[in-house]
């Protein structure tokens, strides 16, 4: 039983809430029995530690029989050690340590991708998190995150994906124009989510193509220059009274799109 909140084991976890631990050391934290279910069924190999409340398992025995699969251990901990561990205010009894796995663009577009979500200047990790949920339910091949955009790690991030990211490639890092210039080179045209485009139900007919969806920031969109970079602009349409249409929806309706008519 670890007991002690301020022992440097519990402080090393801690840190990894941190994007600068999170590098040096190549590990995230993965918080809350759904996303540990996901990493255990997709990923368990990347599983390098677990911590738990004796709670949070008589909640979910079905994570110590798949952690004992895993041939994994889980360590108990008390309630207020786990609370700092946990990047969350209330925390939900399970947190796990798992190696980063990021792929280069060129991996992520190998296998022939028809479908991809890249995101630029995307700064909110709630906004990130769900987009890269929505990416994996319209089954698309992967999302790209450049330089400019959150961590695909950070804590808020990862939690926001309730476990999807375990299900599709993640690239990140690097510069647009690479991105946009690699996605070309596989045979995909690029698409900018922007509320100067064209309406998005006109290009239903168009849309079974190869795709690479672009979003960008949550607060003043793409600039002029990206928008140059892309093929077209689409915008998602407003038939009722909003001001606005929140970022990852909007992303959502966009993947869901091509979805459709990839699979039509």
């Amino acid at each position: 039983m670890i007991d002690n909140p301020r022992s440097p084991r519990v402080r090393a976890v801690a840190k990894l809430a941190k994007r600068s631990a999170r590098e040096e050391t190549g590990l995230f934290l993965v918080e809350g029995p759904q996303a540990l279910r996901e990493a255990l069924a997709f990923h368990p190999e990347l599983i390098v530690d677990v911590f738990a409340t004796r709670g949070a398992f008589d909640r979910h025995p079905e994570i110590g029989r798949a952690l004992s699969r895993a041939g994994l251990e889980a360590e108990d901990v008390t309630d207020s050690v786990l609370s700092a561990m946990a990047d969350t205010v209330t925390p939900q009894g399970v947190v796990a340590v798992c190696r980063r796995f990021p792929v280069s663009v060129e991996q992520l577009l190998s296998g022939g991708a028809r479908l991809v979500a890249i995101l630029e200047e995307v700064r909110d990790p709630g906004n990130a998190g769900t987009i890269i949920r929505a990416a994996d339910a319209a089954g698309a091949d992967g999302v790209i995150l450049t330089g400019r955009s959150v961590d695909a790690y950070n804590p808020k991030v990862v939690r926001s994906t309730t476990g999807s990211i375990f299900h599709l490639p993640l690239a990140q890092g690097g510069e647009l124009s690479d991105a946009l210039d690699a996605v070309r080179a596989a045979g995909m045209r690029v698409l900018a989510a922007d509320i100067s485009g064209e309406e998005l139900p006109g290009l239903r007919d168009e849309l079974s193509a190869p795709t690479a969806w672009l979003f960008g920031n949550e607060a003043h969109g793409l600039s002029d220059e990206t928008l140059a970079l892309a093929d077209r602009a689409v915008r998602v349409p407003i038939y009722g009274h909003a001001e606005s249409m929140n970022l990852a929806t909007a992303a959502s309706v966009c993947l869901y799109q091509s979805a459709f008519a990839q699979r039509g």
